[in-house]
């Protein structure tokens, strides 16, 4: 029987507790999900993608409930073109809003003009997370509120220590 992997990539600046939530229910649906942290220098993150592959690690290390094998790392090429590299069957996307389901299905279509055999599978975030991004986290920690509520102890010392 062929090892069901699929790929939940983000720019996880940092990982949030609405990040882990889609880990976990991801899980349920592969045997090998792999966290694909991307380099993005587009959107000028505050940590290094070492960091964040470092915060990904630590959070699912401590995470409960985990249904299959999760593995984290860094990638700085083409989504599609990592998934195939990966043997990766589908590209886990979470969801959060209508704004969100705009952009993911344009890129879901672009996927699939590229490779056929790699689906799209998304995932709505839950009432308590939806409102949460990794950008409003930052803005928030830096301008002094708390955001313990929002991401790990270990990622909130992280936050501080960058703030």
């Amino acid at each position: 029987m062929t090892k069901r992997i699929g790929i939940y990539p983000g720019t996880f600046d940092p990982i949030t507790k609405g990040h882990l939530h889609i880990i976990r229910r991801a899980s349920k649906l592969v045997d090998h999900l792999i966290v694909g942290v991307a380099v993005n220098a587009g959107k000028n993150p505050r940590f290094s993608a070492e960091e964040r592959v470092e915060m990904a690690e630590t959070d699912i290390a401590n995470m409960p409930d985990k249904h299959c094998e999760i593995t984290v790392e860094g990638f700085d090429h083409l989504l599609i073109h990592y998934a195939a590299e990966k043997n990766a069957s589908c590209i886990i996307r979470g969801l959060r809003a209508v704004s969100d389901f705009e952009y993911e299905f344009q890129m879901t279509g672009m996927n699939a003009k590229l490779n056929k055999s790699i689906e799209t599978v998304f995932l709505m975030a839950s009432d308590e997370w939806q409102f949460i991004s990794s950008s409003f986290v930052k803005e928030i920690c830096a301008l002094g509120g708390d955001v313990s509520e929002f991401v790990t102890p270990s990622v909130l010392t992280k936050l501080k220590n960058a703030a």
